[in-house]
């Protein structure tokens, strides 16, 4: 029924419990609302592993598996397949006992998950009782938010002036571990259930399409597209079909479930150390879309960089509308000879950044090439090549306004200073108005300064003006990172701050003492060190010391040097921030990187861990879990 329909009956239905309170059932869709806010999530440990599923790319991995299947197992028949779309959404369980739903929790590493009931409760698609009497049941699936309400939250969070979320699998992540379970109410979240599980043989199932059934039946909302197969052909078909269709959809999927029907089979088949072998996620080529150049804008970075950007007629890419894709520099719009008016393809790398890949039609009005600006669009200074470099720069780095608000959007952002709350908006503004010019300005700020900008409100600049303030005492590697030195990013910035300790060591420190740092070369210390040899920067860090801005030295010795020498890659969904897990290696003497190779230790993985997964295989690197991991460090808890 449409929104419209189940509001009326639902305030007919709140009406009628008004009257008749007595009357009123436990699992009344009025009791589907928000509770007071946790303060932390509790943990829950799975009674039966969530695994994670291997990945095929191609219709000829799919043969291979099946035909692996057969040959492995001597199986002299061809198994009936049961292929369901992927859901781009969060594994999550659901407890009922005696047919209540008691709780649910999101999947975590597989082992153990966190606790998210009430949240769970507002969901509408989601049964708060069975139809059936069932002493035990777990239930599986996929939460997910709907493309239409999606693009109804990002419009609510335009209207507030808030930020936008990137695609319906990040809002849907984030509106589902809110602390306040009215705000998870107030995102219109659906779930698709695919996997459930009896304690008892209360209900002769013997097949997984046949369970699909009996929760359609029990009042669980299963996706109606999937489809039994008898063969592998017919599962690639299905593949085929839904790799053209799925835009039609009104929920993002990436790919296609397929398992073994048979739950004996399934049984024999078994599992490997991460994954069912009787399954595999058939994975849809990077999605290809055709749209049009509108215009073709130029950029000015923190750093000075001038980039050119495709201005596209809106389309919809892989879980989110489109708009803009970078052409990355000026020699790459010659090599794709593209023009203002072309028709192009754009496809998103890593299935994130929009990428134009070719011109498919050029346009044909009669139109000047695009050729390189001379000088900066932001302050009219001629710009200038960098030796060994593709980029033009804009040298005027302490006048140019576009480089100014990119190094406060850098300073404030979450991996730097974390001011959440200081959002492109309101950093253009603060320098279009001139009150903000360096970093350090920020700290100056009054309360009836923020109420001089656009739409805020008395509330609004008393909680900006507190999230400013609050920041005046970063962990020395997130201060290092907020300072935007050249060639220094986040993990760079960590073995500086861990070797110096203190931002007055940093300072005074020698290129000799740079190159003591394994994983910094010449080129790295030479950019520190010219940082400060700047009498620019020195004077922005005497301000910031000014105004109250200390940065915490690094103290170890709480920490051990049980991982001393070892080096960690993180990948893949955990039960705590990836932040946490980086914080606990470094505590404990090891270390981090970003990718992994032969001289990676361990890849530490949670659910979806994606190609460092599987490269770590490729490499012979061990592969742990959180369980894994807290053994390394020889305790049972997080504290």
């Amino acid at each position: 029924m449409s929104d419209l329909e189940y509001d009326r009956l639902f305030k007919e239905l709140e009406t009628l419990e008004s009257q008749f309170p007595d009357y009123k059932l436990a699992d009344s869709p009025t009791n589907r609302v928000g509770s007071a806010a946790e303060k932390k999530f509790s943990q829950h440990k799975h009674k039966v592993r969530l695994y994670s599923l291997d990945n095929t790319y191609s219709y000829e991995d799919l043969v291979l598996w099946y035909e692996r299947l057969q040959k492995n197992y001597s199986l002299d028949f061809e198994p009936e397949l049961v292929c369901e779309l992927k859901i781009d959404g969060l594994a999550i369980s659901l407890i009922y006992e005696d047919s209540e739903f008691v709780l649910g929790s999101t999947r975590g590493d597989g082992y153990v998950g966190e606790n998210i009931t009430n949240n769970l409760k507002t969901i509408k698609t989601i049964p708060q009782k069975t139809k059936t009497p069932l002493k035990n049941l777990e239930v599986r699936g996929e939460i997910f938010m709907p493309k239409s309400s999606f693009e109804a939250l990002n419009n609510k969070q335009r209207e507030n002036n808030a930020k936008l979320f990137a695609n319906p699998r990040n809002a849907a992540s984030g509106s589902l571990r809110q602390l306040d379970a009215e705000i998870t109410r107030s995102r219109d979240l659906a779930m698709f259930s695919y996997y459930g599980r009896l304690d008892s043989n209360e209900i002769n199932i013997s097949t997984h399409s046949e369970m699909l059934d009996f929760l359609k039946k029990e009042g669980f909302n299963i996706n109606n597209e999937y489809r039994v197969c008898k063969n592998i052909q017919e599962a690639i078909d299905y593949c085929k079909y839904w790799d053209k269709r799925r835009q039609e959809l009104d929920y993002a999927t990436d790919g296609v479930v397929i398992k073994v029907n048979n739950f004996m089979l399934q049984s024999e088949l078994g599992y490997t150390s991460r994954a069912p072998r009787w399954a595999t996620a058939f994975k849809f080529p990077p999605e290809e879309v055709s749209t049009i150049v509108e215009n073709i804008e130029v950029n000015v970075g923190r750093s000075g960089a001038v980039t050119p950007v495709a201005v596209l007629e809106p389309v919809y890419v892989s879980g989110s509308t489109v708009q803009r894709a970078t052409l990355h520099n000026f020699d790459e719009i010659k090599r794709l000879n593209i023009n203002i008016g072309d028709r192009v393809l754009i496809k998103k790398a890593a299935e994130i950044i929009p990428k134009v890949i070719c011109v498919t039609e050029h346009s044909t009005e009669k139109r000047e090439p695009f050729f390189a600006p001379l000088y900066c669009p932001s302050c009219g200074t001629k710009l200038v090549n960098i030796d060994g470099e593709v980029n033009l720069y804009c040298p005027n780095s302490l006048g140019c306004p576009e480089q100014i608000k990119g190094r406060i959007e850098y300073w404030v952002s979450k991996d730097c200073m974390d001011i959440d709350g200081i959002g492109d908006n309101i950093v253009a503004q603060l320098v279009e108005k001139g009150m903000v010019v360096t970093p350090a300005d920020l700290y100056k700020l009054t309360v009836d300064d923020f109420l001089k900008l656009d739409l805020i409100a008395e509330k609004s600049a008393q909680n900006l003006y507190n999230v400013i303030q609050a920041s005046k005492n970063p962990p020395l590697a997130r201060f290092i990172n907020s300072l935007g030195i050249r060639h220094v990013g986040k993990e760079t910035s960590e073995l500086i701050a861990n070797y110096f300790k203190t931002l007055d060591n940093l300072k005074h420190a020698t290129q000799a003492d740079f190159l003591e740092i394994d994983g910094i070369g010449d080129k790295i210390a030479d950019s520190i060190l010219d940082f400060f040899q700047n009498s620019y920067n020195n004077n922005i860090l005497q301000d910031l010391q000014k105004y109250g801005v200390n940065p915490v030295n690094v103290d170890n010795s709480s920490g051990t040097e049980l991982l001393k020498g070892s080096t960690f890659v993180i990948t893949g969904t955990l039960s705590e921030t990836r932040d946490y897990f980086e914080n606990l290696i470094k505590q404990n003497g090891g270390k981090t990187s970003s990718s992994v190779s032969k001289k990676t230790s361990y890849v530490l993985a949670g659910a979806n861990p994606g190609s460092k997964y599987d490269k770590a295989e490729a490499l012979g690197v061990k592969i742990i879990n959180e369980e894994d991991f807290f053994n390394l460090l020889n305790t049972d808890n997080k504290e």
